[in-house]
């Protein structure tokens, strides 16, 4: 082997650990998948979708504060596969609602994964996707606004809690894809939608299951449905260690735990590739209040100590100055 050839291997393959070196370095310093890194490093300028504007694209120095935050790692939905949950999620996630002696968590995911979808949702981005999706927020900024058709065109229209369309579909739309609530918001729904069920406590898994079945549970902390109306075929499960890794990733511990508004617009953000914001944050007079009270001073909820809506609202509007979102502000 001639002198030039060794010294070419040799270069190589210090090239290629040195690669691998800070590609191990970065994905534990800024948590971004190593694709990430080397069409950084390399200057690639391939698109990680098909849309005008990826979330996920990286094109300049404002995806660093993004990608500090963002991780791919963690899937929004529970699954059978990804259903075992680490001991200090499981104690933390016990621990937003203090419940008293729980079920065995195990047997009662064995029980749910019977009765709903088992398999992964959403792992099919491709950079010839295109998923666009709406999330509509319950503020009353969204009054006479007329956004009703736009929000509809998305391919994923994302509501939450006991928001309802009918009577202010030209503001609000009508077309529901996702809708995000807990027992205690818990709202009937059509066979097209998807109920995406966000547990706080074991409890709330288990309300799920007799909800849909014997409606046995009539109660946690207060009063909730019995039963409920909802396809058993579209019944999904928001993850606690996705709650977990949104809490200290992005809300960096403020508040008690991310409220419904914040967690479908990270919901969104994670499985979407180009997201439009609807409903958050106060009118143009300042109230904080639901599109469909007539008492603009029905704000409260803003207060109750367990989301701190201002660090929220904040994100929010920092992932739409990175361009990351679009926030429509109306009235």
């Amino acid at each position: 082997m001639s002198r030039f050839t060794q010294r070419k291997i040799r270069t190589l393959t210090g090239l290629l650990c040195a690669m691998t070196f800070s590609m191990f370095v970065f994905s534990y310093t800024l948590r971004e998948p190593s694709l990430y890194f080397f069409r950084s490093v390399l200057g690639l300028s391939g698109r990680t979708c098909s849309c005008q504007h990826c979330i996920t694209h990286l094109d300049d120095e404002n995806d660093s504060w993004f990608m500090e935050r963002f991780n791919q790692s963690f899937h929004p939905l529970m699954s059978r596969k990804s259903s075992t949950l680490p001991d200090e999620t499981y104690r933390w996630w016990q621990g937003l609602q203090a419940e008293e002696s729980p079920s065995n968590l195990t047997i009662v995911l064995d029980r749910l994964f019977q009765l709903i979808p088992a398999e992964e949702r959403y792992v099919d981005a491709h950079p010839d996707r295109c998923r666009s999706c709406s999330v509509v927020g319950n503020s009353g900024n969204l009054r006479e606004t007329g956004y009703g058709s736009f929000i509809d065109s998305s391919d994923f229209v994302i509501r939450m809690n006991q928001a309802p369309t009918q009577g202010f579909e030209e503001d609000v739309g009508y077309k529901t894809t996702h809708h995000l609530m807990y027992p205690e918001s818990a709202t009937d729904l059509d066979n097209s939608t998807s109920l995406i069920l966000i547990p706080f406590k074991t409890l709330d898994l288990e309300w799920i299951i007799s909800a849909l079945t014997t409606g046995d549970i009539s109660k946690t902390y207060v009063p909730v449905k019995s039963w409920i109306k909802a396809n058993k075929g579209k019944v999904l499960i928001y993850n606690p260690s996705f709650l977990k890794y949104i809490y200290d990733s992005w809300l960096e511990g403020n508040g008690r735990y991310p409220s419904t508004g914040f967690l479908s617009l990270m919901f969104a953000v994670h499985i979407c590739d180009e997201v439009k914001v609807f409903g958050f944050g106060a009118d143009q007079d300042g109230n904080w209040h639901h599109y469909w009270e007539d008492n603009k001073l029905g704000g409260a909820f803003r207060q109750t100590g367990v989301h701190d809506g201002d660090f929220e609202y904040n994100i929010t509007l920092l992932l739409a100055d990175k361009h990351k979102i679009t926030l429509y502000r109306g009235g």
